[in-house]
C-alpha cells in the first residue's frame, strides 16, 4: 500500500473523530479571504473552542459515508472550510456568523452544515447561530429562579422594619 494510500486513511480517521466529537458542524466558502481574515477567523474560532480547517471534500465525503451520514454531500464543492464546535450545538454557527457579520464579508459564505448527524440548510445553521448558547440559557433560568427570592426577601426586610417601627 502507497504512503500516500495511508496518509488519506489517517486524515479520514481524524475527519470521522472530529464528526463523532461535534455538537455542530458548519461548511463554509472561504474563497477570497485575506490571509489577515483567515488568521483572525481561526483565533477567534480557538478562543471559543471551535476548530476551524480546510479538508479535501473528497475525504469528508468519505468520513461522512463510514458514518452513514447524508444530506449534505451536495455542499462539498468548491474550496470549502469546515468548523466543527464541541461545546454545544451553537458554538460553531455563531461564530462563522457574527464573524461574517462584524467583517461585513462577502467572501465567507455559509454553505450548509450538521447538528449531530442531521443536515442542516444554511437558514437552520443562521437560526442556530440566533439561537441562545446553552450556558446564555442557564444563566437566565437562574436569573428567573433567583428574582422571585430575591423580591421575597426584600418584602421580608420591609415587614420587619415596620414592625421595629411600631
Amino acid at each position: 500500500m502507497s504512503s500516500n494510500l495511508e496518509a488519506k486513511k489517517l486524515v479520514v480517521a481524524d475527519i470521522v473523530e472530529k464528526l463523532k466529537n461535534a455538537e455542530s458542524m458548519v461548511v463554509v466558502s472561504y474563497s477570497g479571504l485575506t490571509v489577515e481574515q483567515v488568521t483572525a477567523l481561526r483565533k477567534q474560532c480557538r478562543e471559543s473552542d471551535v476548530h476551524y480547517c480546510v479538508l479535501k471534500n473528497r475525504l469528508v465525503l468519505r468520513a461522512l459515508k463510514e458514518l452513514n451520514i447524508e444530506g449534505i454531500d451536495n455542499l462539498l464543492e468548491g474550496p470549502n472550510a469546515f468548523v466543527f464546535g464541541n461545546k454545544d450545538v451553537t458554538s460553531a454557527p455563531k461564530i462563522i456568523s457574527s464573524f461574517i457579520e462584524k467583517n461585513k464579508l462577502t467572501s465567507l459564505e455559509i454553505k450548509g452544515g450538521l447538528m449531530g448527524t442531521e443536515a442542516m440548510d444554511v437558514a437552520a445553521v443562521k437560526e442556530l447561530a440566533a439561537t441562545p448558547s446553552r450556558e446564555e440559557l442557564l444563566a437566565t433560568m437562574v436569573g428567573c429562579l433567583v428574582s422571585p427570592v430575591s423580591a421575597l426577601v426584600s418584602v421580608l426586610e420591609q415587614i420587619a422594619e415596620k414592625k421595629e417601627a411600631a
